[in-house]
């Protein structure tokens, strides 16, 4: 059956989140003053630390920091907002980003995002990597209730392309809710490999790559094959 549809998570797959999680603190630290008296290095390292690759929510990262560090005279939640309110200015994309989508939706690709996380903040920093419009349709678990691994999540993806599970690829960076889980319902999958799962070696995905430009020749053979 051709493929018609890729899919696609957010985190570790299209946004350096490694990076720009460095990038946006780096810049955190110089314009709030109060962190001035923590070494730059160890702020940063600390925050990462309880960060835990984004599964850790901002509001507890940084009410444990200002503990930690016995930081006073400012409010988690000022801190807080301002990661809201600026993270996306600071989103780097994975090397060959645009030039992949592009270049799927040339060979006439749907494209669909599903991301887990809140669902204004991650559709910001999708904007931040300008690509929101390269998308046909956008789910992110805060606003459709629903969550990866759940395959309702993909289900509903699939429905909104109109598209059937053999007929589309799901491309991410984690084991479990990306690529077992699209798996089980029955699309093929690609695992993008990530820094902070590099050193998984038993992942069963069809394809396994280091570039988002990898994803294009395994498309157009399954493409060709599939549709004899």
């Amino acid at each position: 059956m051709t493929i018609k549809a890729v899919l696609f998570d957010l985190d570790g797959t299209l946004l350096d989140r490694e990076a720009s999680l460095l990038t946006f603190l780096s810049d955190q630290y110089e314009r709030f003053s109060v962190f001035h008296a923590i070494e730059k290095d160890l702020f940063i390292q600390r925050f990462i630390t309880l960060d835990d690759n984004g599964y850790v929510w901002k509001d507890k990262v940084y009410q444990q920091m200002i503990h930690d560090f016995s930081i006073k005279h400012i409010d988690w939640s000022l801190l807080l907002n301002d990661y809201i309110d600026n993270f996306q200015k600071y989103c780097i994309g994975f090397p060959n980003l645009l030039s992949t989508l592009m270049q799927l939706k040339k060979h006439r690709m749907k494209l669909a995002l599903v991301s887990n996380g809140w669902g204004q903040f991650q559709f910001n920093n999708l904007k931040g990597l300008q690509i929101e419009h390269l998308f046909d349709e956008i789910l992110i678990s805060d606003w459709v209730g629903l969550r990866k691994p759940d395959p309702a999540i993909f289900i509903r993806a699939l429905s909104k392309l109109k598209s059937s599970p053999e007929q589309a690829i799901f491309v991410g960076d984690h084991p479990i809710n990306d690529i077992r889980a699209s798996q089980a319902v029955g699309m093929q999958a690609i695992w993008k490999r990530s820094p902070h799962v590099a050193t998984v070696t038993n992942v069963e995905a069809d394809a396994i790559i280091d570039d988002l430009e990898e994803i294009i020749p395994f498309v157009l053979s399954n493409r060709t094959v599939h549709g004899r």
